[in-house]
């Protein structure tokens, strides 16, 4: 799952008390690097999305402006506003998944001496898990969709930074696998067959098209670069 995130050195957002968006980033690795289960991958997911998007940003604001991309300066300057948007969703994201994660530590802590206890506490903790699952499927869909915007400003925006895209496009794709890896392992605990099969369907299908999207954009630079 993911947990807390960001630095406030990048300014990216407001953490609420001990949020990971309050910390540096020396602090977040070096929390990431402890021995406690958050932050942790999907964390680590969620931030791969915001790199990608402030990534996306850069490319687009070094293209506005400048001479010979008059024809995509409106395009440039709106892909720039999603990818901000979409920096502040992903941070939001790095947090969520933490409490994802803690919401299901703390079902397991209810009470279980009375059936009505055990009856209730494993209600909880399908419902918690259900929701540990949907966080990190919502993170693997937006950054998913930030691939195409990425793609539009590799193939459209200012060429000197196009090796930037390229980045921002692995990012994505990280941010994307990763996410997936923690709905996965939340899946083998839901006993709602037919949510775990949608989740597992469109698991696997975002995947697909994430890597082939990230590898349709890259061979396409390194054989500009290398003509």
């Amino acid at each position: 799952m993911q947990k807390k995130v960001t630095s406030s050195s990048l300014s990216f957002g407001e953490g609420r008390g001990e949020a990971l968006v309050s910390l540096s980033v020396r602090e977040f690795l070096n929390k990431v690097a402890g021995s406690d289960p958050v932050p942790g991958g999907g964390s680590v997911a969620a931030l791969n999305g915001a790199i990608a998007s402030a990534l996306a940003a850069m490319v687009a604001n070094l293209t506005v402006g400048k001479k010979g991309y008059e024809a995509h300066q409106e395009l440039m300057g709106h892909i720039a506003e999603i990818a901000r948007e979409q920096i502040e969703q992903f941070i939001i994201d790095v947090d969520k998944d933490s409490d994802a994660y803690n919401q299901v530590f703390a079902c397991f802590k209810m009470p279980k001496n009375t059936d009505e206890e055990k009856a209730a506490r494993s209600a909880a903790i399908q419902e918690a898990t259900k929701y540990a699952a949907m966080v990190p499927m919502q993170v693997a869909r937006n950054a998913y969709g930030l691939m195409d915007i990425i793609s539009d400003v590799a193939h459209l925006g200012n060429q000197n930074a196009v090796t930037d895209a390229c980045v921002a496009m692995m990012a994505a794709r990280s941010a994307v696998l990763g996410a997936l890896m923690n709905v996965r392992i939340n899946l083998g605990s839901i006993k709602d067959a037919e949510f775990v099969q949608a989740l597992k369907t469109e698991a696997d299908e975002l995947e697909q098209h994430a890597c082939e999207k990230e590898k349709t954009l890259l061979n396409a630079v390194k054989q500009e670069l290398e003509s």
